[in-house]
């Protein structure tokens, strides 16, 4: 070899090598920053078409700026019943907090009908962001100066100020937890010290990537981020560029035993792997694009972030990670070097429990198939009872969160409902047959018209542009089902009014319309990932058949997570059921990610099957496979289970679906029922393609298709 091309192989990779250290330095310190162009306004991620987000865009002709309300309640210290001094002075407390930077202005005190509490009103800003939270200080503080009382803050400011607790911290906390789960396992797996910082380096490098570009894309506001897209985005940048860097890896491995040049060796690697990591990353990422059919905000805000981390994984694995590799030859496995080409050892690895798993497929695949097949079924009959019609706010955090137990203290002493009243813009003309059909409706504690100075009743209703707004009290509370199927009749009532032209909002209103857009969502965008999952597999394995059973098997799996995870939640960690959105993030990633591990094992099976048919090749893949595919399956399910350092039900609920639904997938789906089907059915697996005419153990020599 002459001394230029010497060079050239050393070059590249160290160029690349250098670019990506750039990349790191440069764009590293962004997944610190994303809090920076986060929003946690639950309103900014509303339905498009909603009703109630037309009541929002109708409201601001009420008032000059948008609120965010604060309730302030008290309650007498020790019991008993409050005094007019103490409302005078709950009053005046409020009062003091006009013209405090973020407040818009406050409504007096008022006792409640049994006369243990005070309730107050403090409108703040709704862009304060990270402020919030020492406004709220600033508004416990001053409520504080009432004597002799006890003092909680509810509301859709407390509980926006108890997220922002909740998120606080979520770029250390979460990236620190994750990346320690998976270097603990990369060591274990490899008995490594050097590789598994290779991997965990590169996955931190597409992370820094990722969020480089996402910042930059939310700054001009082209994508939206909150704390759960940027937890999210953490754990799956991680994880995939994990599973990739993993396959990558063990092929490397392999290679190293055929070929004694460390560079001819990572070539036959990329080669063999890019296809298959191609093909798994595309699954994901179009996965996640199909979010953009939502008509939720947040679920459309996922879609394009997911999809370019997804991308920022795979340039990492296919770059970062084979310059790395070539630079280091078998040292990055040091102490653990793999044999020199040509040693003794049998390269298709047919020792240990994978080979006996081979065996047992090999020896009864009905009987493996079937039993498997079965459990499943019977996981999956228990799918139905999960629940997704929403988390209650007492669910809504893992921990104890001061808003919850304001609101449950607001709850005890007045109507459930108050302080988030359902918002009804009506015309003008029509405001006494609205408040009159609205007010007399079950379900509703009292309805009155807003007023000039921005308090219900007591004035002459505001009218702006011919318009009302009339503010319905529920006698549930705002987030529970009750409450929702009352705005649902109130909705019908205040609409059947002649010439009202009526819309009803508001907080429960808004929960009702998530929800309702939500199964929508469900109906439209499952199909649409299915789909395009099956032509991604039809064109990488060409045939028609494999691909339909591969995508049958993977959607069990997901019925029998739901089936699972619903006796998990309701009988073990008490959750009375689930955020509307939470199935079908669990479909998309669960979905996605396992078909990743079946597009790894069907890859090499197919390429066995080339060499020695379908019947070896099952083996032989199975058997090859294995240990990488489960390695990886384990980093990606301990990776999710971090986000449940976030006490965020939504998140636990995700991280425990994601997470044990890729175990089930690898353990049992891609270890079990899926080469035992393709076992029994034989070469007629990959009809219509070539390799299901050729008859059970006919050999070739190439590796064409």
């Amino acid at each position: 070899m002459s001394s230029s091309a010497r060079l050239a192989r050393w070059l590249v990779p160290v160029v690349v090598l250098v670019a990506w250290l750039g990349v790191g330095g440069a764009l590293g310190p962004y997944a610190g920053k994303l809090g920076e162009v986060a929003t946690n306004d639950q309103a900014a991620f509303l339905p498009q078409n909603a009703e109630s987000t037309k009541v929002i865009d109708a409201q601001k002709a009420f008032r000059q700026e948008e609120t965010l309300p604060a309730i302030v309640v008290w309650t007498a210290t020790g019991g008993g019943d409050v005094n007019d001094g103490q409302r005078t002075a709950a009053t005046g407390a409020l009062a003091s907090l006009d013209g405090t930077a973020g407040v818009l202005g406050s409504s007096p005190a008022v006792a409640s009908q049994d006369g243990q509490a005070l309730q107050g009103v403090v409108q703040l800003r709704p862009d304060l962001g990270e402020r919030l939270a020492e406004t709220m200080e600033e508004v416990d503080r001053a409520a504080a100066r009432v004597p002799g009382t006890n003092v909680q803050l509810a509301g859709p400011a407390a509980r926006q100020a108890d997220l922002g607790d909740a998120f606080a911290g979520i770029d250390g906390l979460l990236l620190g937890v994750a990346l320690i789960t998976v270097l603990v396992i990369l060591l274990l797996v490899y008995r490594s010290v050097l590789l598994p910082l290779v991997i965990i380096t590169g996955a931190v490098f597409a992370l820094g990537l990722a969020c480089g570009v996402v910042y930059a894309l939310a700054d001009r506001d082209v994508v939206r981020v909150d704390g759960q897209v940027q937890g999210i985005l953490s754990i799956l940048v991680i994880g995939a560029a994990t599973d990739y860097a993993l396959l990558l890896t063990a092929r490397f491995r392999e290679e190293l035993a055929r070929h004694d040049d460390r560079t001819a060796a990572m070539r036959a690697a990329v080669r063999e792997s890019a296809g298959p990591v191609v093909a798994s990353a595309a699954t994901v990422a179009l996965g996640l694009v199909a979010l953009l059919l939502s008509d939720l905000t947040n679920n459309r805000a996922l879609g394009p972030v997911g999809a370019i981390g997804i991308v920022c994984a795979v340039l990492s694995s296919l770059t970062f990670l084979p310059a790395v590799l070539v630079l280091l030859g078998r040292g990055a496995f040091w102490p653990a070097r793999p044999k020199q080409a040509g040693a003794a050892g049998d390269s298709s690895g047919s020792r240990g429990i994978w080979s006996r798993i081979a065996a047992l497929v090999d020896r009864a695949p009905r009987k493996v198939w079937a039993l498997t097949l079965a459990g499943l079924i019977a996981c999956a009959a228990f799918a139905p009872t999960l629940t997704s019609k929403g988390v209650p706010l007492d669910e809504l955090f893992v921990n104890d969160a001061p808003s919850v137990a304001a609101q449950q203290t607001l709850s005890e002493h007045f109507p459930a409902g108050s302080g988030s009243p359902a918002v009804i813009i009506a015309d003008a003309d029509r405001t006494e047959q609205v408040t009159a059909a609205a007010g007399g409706l079950d379900g509703v504690a009292r309805a009155l018209p807003v007023t000039a100075s921005g308090r219900p009743g007591g004035e002459a209703p505001l009218v702006v542009d011919g318009k009302v707004r009339i503010d319905a009290t529920l006698e549930d509370a705002s987030d529970s089902d009750a409450a929702k199927e009352t705005v649902a009749r109130l909705r019908a009532a205040v609409h059947a009014v002649p010439g009202s032209d009526a819309l009803v909002g508001g907080y429960t209103a808004q929960q009702y319309d998530t929800q309702q857009t939500a199964g929508r969502d469900r109906t439209l965008i499952v199909p649409v990932v299915l789909a395009i999952i099956l032509v991604i597999l039809v064109g990488l394995l060409r045939s028609l058949l494999m691909p339909v059973l591969l995508v049958a098997t993977v959607a069990l799996n997901f019925l029998a997570t739901l089936g699972v995870s619903s006796l998990v939640f309701q009988n073990v960690l008490g959750f009375s059921g689930t955020d509307a959105s939470v199935p079908l993030y669990g479909f998309v990633f669960l979905v996605a990610l396992g078909v990743d591990y079946n597009i790894f094992l069907i890859s090499r099976v197919r390429e066995e099957s080339l060499k020695h048919g379908t019947r070896q090749g099952v083996l032989r893949g199975l058997t090859a496979t294995g240990g990488v595919i489960t390695s990886a399956g384990v980093v990606l399910a301990a990776t999710f289970a971090a986000l449940g350092v976030i006490p965020l039900a939504f998140l636990v609920q995700i991280a425990f679906i994601v997470a044990f639904g890729v175990l089930l997938d690898t353990l049992v789906v891609r270890s079990l029922l899926v080469p035992a089907l393709v076992r029994d059915i034989g070469s007629a697996a990959w009809w219509p393609g070539a390799l299901s005419r050729r008859p059970e153990g006919e050999q070739v020599r190439t590796h064409a298709g």
